[in-house]
């Protein structure tokens, strides 16, 4: 599956949510370390809604982005979750 997420500059490296996914973020000094790191949390976050009995949101498949809504420096990308087994 692949989610969309958005990834912000901060003082110290990038953070990056996933709109569909709330509460699933992850920060690192690098965009290719956000990245990763937001794939494997995304996969960590999955696994555990399906152990709660939790509806797993589908992925969004448009985007509809208001300029207004984002800063210089914020990027909008897709992030293939793998499983939970290449993660461990």
């Amino acid at each position: 599956m692949r989610y969309l997420v958005i990834i912000r500059p901060t003082r110290t490296g990038y953070s990056a949510d996933a709109p569909d996914l709330l509460g699933c973020i992850a920060t690192a000094r690098t965009i290719k370390g956000v990245q990763k790191l937001m794939s494997e949390a995304m996969a960590l976050h999955l696994d555990a809604m399906r152990k709660h009995g939790e509806k797993i949101p589908k992925p969004r498949k448009r985007v509809q982005l208001d300029a207004d809504e984002f800063d210089d420096g914020d990027i909008c990308t897709w992030i293939d979750v793998p499983s939970l087994q290449a993660v461990s």
